[in-house]
């Protein structure tokens, strides 16, 4: 409260901040005898993660009300009336009629009756933050393949099919706007998975469908699928606000966000620690399911690290270490997918997150090898007013930026060098650490990045891939890899590209030039032979 000097002209003022996170500056009108708001921040109330809470559409605007502008989706009902009426809507919809695929007591049960659900379309709308899962393009050439690919699995609550690209959901849906501000015109549609009992009349999703016994078949597969949760201490999350962020799990309490487990649960969850994925730097990791069977987690349990106190708890998997190599097709997408998501931390979130820590063992992948980045214990956050964040050093040796060694403020061009060493290991198959050597007396250092763009330049990216595909890879997409590394780990960050960028170049919508040697690079390995330099000013 405050009063002004000029009495005359003093006014009853307040400022509210709400449940959702919208604040707003008030003022009393004695003509209108009511509170007015003259300013609020963001000024779309749909702008905050999960202003509505789960299973709803929130439909910006000017509204006075705060409750008029949140509905629930079609087959959804207020989970808690009581608190819509106070303006606490955090607890979302629930569903009228549960879904029929999920009720079944057996698969064999599940595949006759999995078909009774339908999909009803949501046109014009955000996509949800949420549970997203990329569909590889050869499991989903179609929108018909993508609706069964969501079909098949228990959990999965809806999908999107545009531009031939496949996403589905699980769990709870948050952040579903019809008016986000900025797009009017969406042409997104969302596919909400519903009961048919409750398809509204008329609609398209009331028609049947025959059950596809193929696909059915497949959901033990897909259903079962590792969708790995990545949890994070409490304490580390109360000092930073994941503004972007997405709930780790359900809507416990009502609110979604971060939930704490107890040692107990955990335990419980993963048979007393007895299925062990496989071992990362900390500790080993375990395969669980939480409450009701529907949702897969692995967890990671310190084991003699006590000195690297909380920061150091991450939830990673090595298992698919061990498994047979992966195709050409399926690395790409995963370098894709990769691509996408640090774009999405970079340019995309309310703030900028630099993860700050990309390298293999940070990318997971679930049953349909769709690509998880993991491990955000040392991401750092940059306000979209600044460029740079001055942090502590962080990272693993191997994967690191020059500006990390120079002790100078960083920005998300840290992650593309990081990125960009990942791409070398994907297409090579082998670690990027140098390598001794002996030739003619004479002892050499061989660093595989070198070599890349060594063979890169000299037209025989064909002697850089993996000999394990055996020649099965496409030559074009795989110098477009080499490119855009190489870009990626030039030593001056000016040159190196945007996530953006290299998602575009990686989906072949943008062409790229050449990359020059990375003077660093060559400057730090002996015995390599002549370093080859370009116009480092060019870029893509």
């Amino acid at each position: 409260m405050y009063t002004s000097l000029n009495e005359s002209s003093s006014r009853l003022t307040f400022v509210s901040l709400d449940i959702s996170g919208q604040i707003k500056m008030n003022v009393w009108s004695h003509a209108l005898q009511s509170w007015q708001a003259i300013y609020s921040q963001p000024a779309d109330p749909c702008t905050p993660y999960a202003t509505c809470g789960a299973f709803t559409t929130c439909n910006g605007g000017t509204t006075s009300s705060s409750s008029s502008f949140c509905d629930c989706m079609p087959g959804f009902s207020r989970k808690s009336p009581q608190d819509w009426e106070l303006d606490d809507r955090a607890g979302g919809c629930v569903r009228n009629t549960p879904l029929h695929y999920c009720t079944t007591t057996s698969e064999k049960n599940a595949t006759t009756t999995g078909s009774t659900d339908i999909f009803l379309p949501i046109p014009r709308v955000t996509l949800p933050y949420n549970h997203l899962q990329s569909v590889d393009g050869a499991a989903a050439a179609s929108q018909s393949d993508c609706e069964e690919a969501c079909r098949a699995s228990c959990s999965c609550t809806a999908y999107s099919y545009n531009s031939s690209r496949c996403s589905v959901w699980h769990g709870e849906l948050f952040s579903v706007n019809r008016n986000d501000g900025i797009d009017n015109n969406s042409e997104q549609v969302l596919y909400l998975r519903l009961a048919s009992d409750d398809s509204p009349p008329g609609s398209a999703g009331n028609r049947r469908r025959k059950p596809s016994a193929g696909v059915v078949a497949a959901a033990s597969i897909v259903g079962g699928g590792l969708l790995l949760v990545l949890i994070l201490l409490l304490t580390i999350w109360r000092k930073r606000s994941w503004r972007c962020g997405t709930p780790l799990y359900g809507s416990q309490g009502g609110g979604g966000g971060v939930v704490a487990f107890r040692y107990t649960d955990l335990s419980h969850a993963t048979k007393n620690f007895s299925e062990k994925l496989g071992a990362g730097g900390f500790g080993c990791v375990f395969k669980g399911v939480l409450t009701g069977g529907s949702t897969a987690i692995a967890v990671k349990r310190l084991d003699g690290a006590a000195r690297q106190g909380e920061k150091q708890f991450r939830a990673e998997s090595d298992g698919a270490a061990a498994a047979a190599a992966l195709g050409w097709n399926t690395r790409y997408q995963i370098a894709i997918g990769v691509a996408r998501g640090l774009s999405y931390l970079h340019q995309s979130c309310r703030e900028c997150i630099i993860h700050c820590d990309i390298k293999p063992e940070n990318i997971l992948l679930d049953a349909s090898f769709a690509p998880k980045i993991a491990d955000f214990g040392m991401a750092a956050f940059v306000g979209r007013d600044f460029s740079r964040v001055l942090t502590t050093f962080r990272g693993t040796a191997g994967y690191l930026a020059p500006e990390w060694l120079g002790g100078v403020a960083i920005t998300s061009k840290v992650d593309v060098y990081s990125f960009g060493l990942v791409l070398l290991e994907i297409v090579s198959g082998r670690r990027n650490s140098p390598e001794a050597y002996s030739s003619d007396d004479n002892y050499h250092i061989e660093y595989f990045p070198v070599r890349a763009i060594g063979k890169l330049h000299g037209g025989d990216v064909r002697s850089l891939v993996d000999p394990q595909l055996h020649g099965d890879f496409d030559l074009e997409e795989v110098e477009r890899v080499c490119k855009v590394a190489c870009w990626c780990i030039q030593d001056n960050e000016l040159h190196r590209p945007t996530m953006g960028e290299v998602v575009r170049v990686l989906e072949g919508q943008q062409e790229i030039d050449m990359p020059p040697m990375p003077r660093l690079l060559a400057a730090i390995t002996q015995g390599t032979g002549t370093v080859t330099e370009g116009s480092s000013a060019s870029s893509m």
